[in-house]
């Protein structure tokens, strides 16, 4: 039986690294359910305040670093709160619309067409603000999965010590 705790464990934390490029899954909601459902199912003894303490901060800059990432991504390359609303729209729209490269084109799109729509911005600033929000969402994903890996890695740490 401990097979299959250790099975689902390790799905929900590998849901947590797929909703990275995926943004429609919440990917803290899956991580922080992989360790209480660890807790739960094994015991919660290594895990104590500090590991809580620790893993809410991580929590809490994963939640920073998505924001950021998309803000300073648009606005680097000269866009709007429309470029960003157009590239958050698009990340989330994106994906099921082209399965594969809707995760790219997207926010690619929604920026750009959120820029040209909601400020008649010049086509050749669109683009450029278009790339933006592509160059955040990338640098997001980067930025969240180097922290997940750490919330990961201090994990196993303190389980198999």
């Amino acid at each position: 039986m401990e097979i299959v705790y250790w099975l689902l464990v390790i799905i929900l934390i590998v849901i947590s690294f797929v909703g990275l490029v995926y943004p429609i899954i919440p990917s803290v909601l899956f991580l922080a359910g992989a360790f209480i459902l660890y807790g739960l199912l094994f015991s919660f003894e290594p895990l104590n305040w500090l590991f809580w303490l620790v893993q809410s901060l991580f929590l809490l800059l994963l939640f920073i670093a998505d924001h950021l990432a998309n803000i300073i991504g648009v606005r680097k390359f000269g866009g709007s709160k429309a470029g960003m609303w157009g590239s958050t729209i698009g990340i989330l729209v994106g994906p099921f619309i082209i399965p594969v490269f809707g995760i790219l084109i997207g926010p690619f799109l929604g920026a750009v067409i959120g820029e040209l729509i909601m400020n008649r911005t010049k086509f050749t600033l669109a683009i450029k603000i278009g790339i933006g929000s592509v160059v955040g969402f990338i640098s997001s994903v980067a930025v969240k999965g180097i922290i997940q890996f750490i919330m990961v890695a201090y994990f196993l740490f303190l389980i198999f010590k």
